[in-house]
């Protein structure tokens, strides 16, 4: 049975290839090639991949995402549809899952968003809940730099709490659409914002959301 990790990979590289190189993604400053280089350094390269959230790793992790940027774009492609090598902790399913399935949603929809005419991605109910279940856990610490409070609910009334304080902003959405949210990708999110005016367009225009 194909875990929601495997078919995300799968859609990204499908993505990245027909998307071409030079495409331009929602990653500030990234083109695909940069984004493709990113994922295979991210789960291939851990003596550099640190630096994603080392900081005195991030000069380390810059050059060697250089150095596979500059790689043929089809090899980068083929290594993120086979996925990471056998001593690498993403090799174990278990690790791919809990790890990748949200990174490879959110950076499948960082291409597809970024292309004119983009259309919504309706998902399925299954990868919805298990959407919604990582955004239960994770919700705080996506929002923990948020400049207002932050609520996330559901269509349904389900809510999760992303960082507390006043004002309060109310975020409706899908699970996918708050995800990309939560992830700073506000622009491009389906959702509806709820409370004080001020407050939205402050939370709207923050870049603090996020990892």
């Amino acid at each position: 049975m194909s875990t929601h990790a495997k078919r995300e990979r799968l859609l990204l590289a499908d993505l990245l290839e027909s998307a071409g190189p030079d495409a331009p993604t929602l990653c500030e400053g990234w083109l695909a090639r940069d984004l493709a280089a990113h994922v295979v350094v991210r789960e291939r390269r851990a003596d550099a991949a640190g630096g994603i959230l080392i900081k005195q790793l991030a000069d380390r992790l810059k050059r060697v995402q250089s150095e596979f940027a500059a790689k043929p774009y089809e090899e980068l492609i083929q290594l993120i549809r086979t996925g990471p090598p056998r001593f690498s902790p993403y090799a174990l399913k278990q690790i791919d899952e809990a790890a990748n399935a949200v990174e490879f949603f959110v950076h499948a929809e960082d291409v597809r968003r970024a292309q004119p005419e983009w259309t919504p991605r309706k998902l399925d109910t299954v990868f919805a809940d298990a959407l919604w279940s990582r955004l239960e856990r994770s919700a705080r610490m996506l929002g923990r730099k948020a400049p207002t409070g932050l609520v996330v609910r559901r269509p349904d009334g389900r809510t999760a709490v992303a960082r507390r304080g006043t004002p309060v902003v109310t975020v409706t959405g899908e699970p996918g659409e708050l995800t990309m949210f939560l992830f700073g990708r506000q622009d491009t999110a389906d959702v509806e914002l709820e409370g004080d005016q001020e407050a939205i367009a402050k939370l709207h225009g923050s870049k603090q959301l996020g990892i």
